[in-house]
């Protein structure tokens, strides 16, 4: 069994616990930004393959008192990095945290490939290349108050890009944080689901991913593991294989989504087809002012702009004020959730929540406002 620790957004730790434990983590514990949990390589690979809220998946390899950099290059040395790192394959550090005498994450990362190196020298008379783009391991060192935990990252990019979205629109939405959103909605994928500022499509996509059963890793080239001199190729085969296996074909409801930008509509079209989606899933360019309900009753879902980001310069309180009469005079029978990353402007939707769930964009705090209309 190796310990792990799963990176997520800020706010969403219990959720991607919850998943872990669900995809067969030992030992679950949430933390600060993140999950530490236990297992073996084959639940490594599945969580790679299967998480829609991390960021990345870390192997611990070791943790170690750390006041100093005398104290960082001799914890560095003192692992065994030949299992790890022949000289043949290149690798980078990522160093974040710091303490009183660390304080600088470039220095940090220089101090560990110093002693990373000097080891493969002793060894082996030779040493690896550093290759910060795209290295065959990455290494992560992250310093908290005197403590050093070293890891290596088995997910390479960012979990959440998930390779289906090339096309984003002007404000994104990060995947792994519209997969949360849909979670927390208790949407099961049996009732329409619209998201009437859809942007390049990233709500409903995630929520008919789910939906499906599909795994988002499915969509990716490679993860950080693939280069690991370790690495087991008919294990992830396998586990690949049962992903493929385990996907549904039908949405067995109407998705889909609209905006009153055809750039962005093309854009989440392009994305849908990217997901094997396009014959499934509904786009269409339309002004929220003219939208009518699709069906009787549904989930409406939405991440309006607050000014931190699209149009701040436009009257944002009459477009909130537009989006809550919109939802009162069309829209009765259905769930709404909207994303408020701005309290003035969500008093402007004039209805009152029924629940709110507070959730980080980016660093941005927010609510994810349910409104029931009758």
């Amino acid at each position: 069994m190796a310990t792990y620790f799963a990176t997520v957004a800020r706010g969403l730790e219990a959720l991607a616990a919850t998943e872990l434990k669900n995809l067969g983590a030992q030992q679950v514990e949430p933390g600060f930004c993140g999950v530490a949990f236990e297992g073996d390589r084959a639940l490594l690979y599945r969580v790679n393959l299967w998480s829609r809220l991390a960021f990345r998946v870390l192997l611990k390899l070791a943790e170690f008192p750390c006041c100093d950099a005398d104290d960082l290059y001799s914890g560095i040395q003192a692992i065994d990095w030949r299992p790890y790192l022949p000289p043949e394959t290149t690798f980078a550090v990522d160093a974040t945290g710091k303490n009183r005498r660390l304080n600088h994450t470039h220095f940090t990362a220089l101090q560990v490939k110093n002693a990373v190196v000097d080891q493969q020298r002793q060894h082996w008379g030779d040493r690896s290349t550093i290759d910060t783009q795209h290295p065959e391991v990455r290494l992560n060192v992250h310093l908290q108050a005197d403590t050093c935990t070293v890891s290596l990252d088995s997910s390479g990019s960012s979990l959440h890009r998930r390779g289906y979205r090339p096309a984003v629109g002007a404000a994104p939405l990060k995947e792994s944080l519209a997969a949360a959103l849909v979670s927390l909605t208790g949407w099961s994928g049996d009732v329409p689901l619209l998201d009437p500022l859809c942007g390049s499509g990233t709500l409903p996509l995630e929520a008919s991913l789910m939906a499906l059963n599909m795994a988002p890793g499915l969509f990716r080239e490679e993860f950080g593991f693939h280069t690991w001199p370790d690495f087991d190729g008919e294990l992830w085969d396998q586990l690949y294989q049962e992903a493929e296996a385990s996907r549904q074909l039908e949405l067995g409801t109407w998705v889909g989504g609209c905006d009153r930008d055809p750039a962005v509509i093309h854009q989440a079209r392009i994305n849908a087809q990217r997901c094997d989606l396009a014959e499934q899933m509904n786009f269409w360019a339309e002004d929220l002012a003219d939208l009518e309900a699709p069906a009787d009753s549904g989930y409406l879902l939405c991440n309006p702009p607050y000014g931190e980001r699209l149009g701040a310069d436009e009257d944002l309180g009459a477009f909130y004020k537009l989006l809550g009469d919109v939802l009162k005079q069309r829209f009765k029978g259905w769930t709404a959730f909207v994303l408020s990353g701005n309290k003035a402007l969500s008093q402007h939707i004039g209805l009152k929540s029924a629940q709110r769930v507070a959730v980080y964009n980016g660093s941005l705090p927010c609510q994810w406002l349910k409104y029931e209309l009758y």
